[in-house]
């Protein structure tokens, strides 16, 4: 591993931490008096746009040897628009199969609190969506895939390197209930990766599903509340409606 992988990888370290330890005490030193959401949502926004701009930087100089196998016959321009779409798919059905794993077989309930959580600081700093939605998937990939996975998988192949960096990826989401869900989104966006050869591919895959949830459960989640709350209401409606028919 180049040392400027070593400095991303250290980076990233670094700004899990700092928002807790640094950006936060530092706000509420200079009079912040938001709500903790606000708090916490602003936190996370200045340290992870910092983290972003820095992991990118570091990226940009970091570029692979020209002898390296791993990037030889990448994936052309149409390829790549293909395998990013299909991947978007491939990631939701993973996240989908291994929930209902979870469900079914492990006894585990559905829904997420870390997912929860980071909704519930988006609503309170809509700022953060983009740092949810774009920011984040960018540097995972770059650290999970890019860094880790690529590492791994010159020496290991394939499945251990998916499954490793998998792993690391589920466990640092802090979401163990739910590790089965993250460690198959994982070895999706490895695959991709190994597919294409081009770490752009998996990033849109994780942009995407990052999108969607924001979507769903930030931008537009008061109109889908009252879409639903429409639709029970005509359900019960229809049911009295029958019932004076029977």
């Amino acid at each position: 591993m180049t040392i400027r992988y070593w400095l991303i990888l250290i980076s990233f370290v670094v700004m899990q931490f700092a928002t807790s330890l640094v950006t936060a005490p530092l706000l509420l030193l200079f009079g912040f008096s938001g709500t903790e959401n606000e708090l916490l949502g602003t936190s996370i926004l200045i340290t992870f746009t910092i983290g972003f701009i820095l992991i990118c930087l570091i990226t940009w100089k970091a570029k692979a040897a020209p002898d390296d196998n791993f990037y030889r016959n990448r994936a052309n321009a149409g390829e790549t628009v293909l395998w990013s779409i299909v991947g978007i798919f491939m990631a939701y059905g993973a996240q989908i199969a291994a929930g209902l794993i979870e469900m079914y077989i492990l006894g585990i309930e559905p829904g997420s609190e870390n997912t929860q959580t980071i909704v519930d600081w988006a609503k309170a700093v809509p700022l953060l969506i983009v740092v949810v939605a774009v920011f984040v998937p960018i540097m995972e990939e770059i650290v999970f895939r890019k860094v880790i996975f690529g590492s791994l998988y010159r020496r290991f192949g394939f499945w251990i390197a998916a499954l490793l960096s998998g792993l690391i990826f589920a466990v640092v989401h802090m979401d163990f209930a739910h590790l089965l869900v993250y460690l198959a989104m994982g070895v999706v966006f490895a695959y991709l990766y190994v597919k294409t050869k081009r770490i752009i591919v998996p990033i849109i895959a994780h942009v995407g599903i990052n999108s969607f949830v924001m979507l769903i459960q930030v931008i537009f989640a008061e109109e889908l509340e009252r879409i639903f709350e429409q639709y029970e209401n005509m359900q019960s409606l229809q049911a009295m409606i029958g019932g004076f028919f029977t």
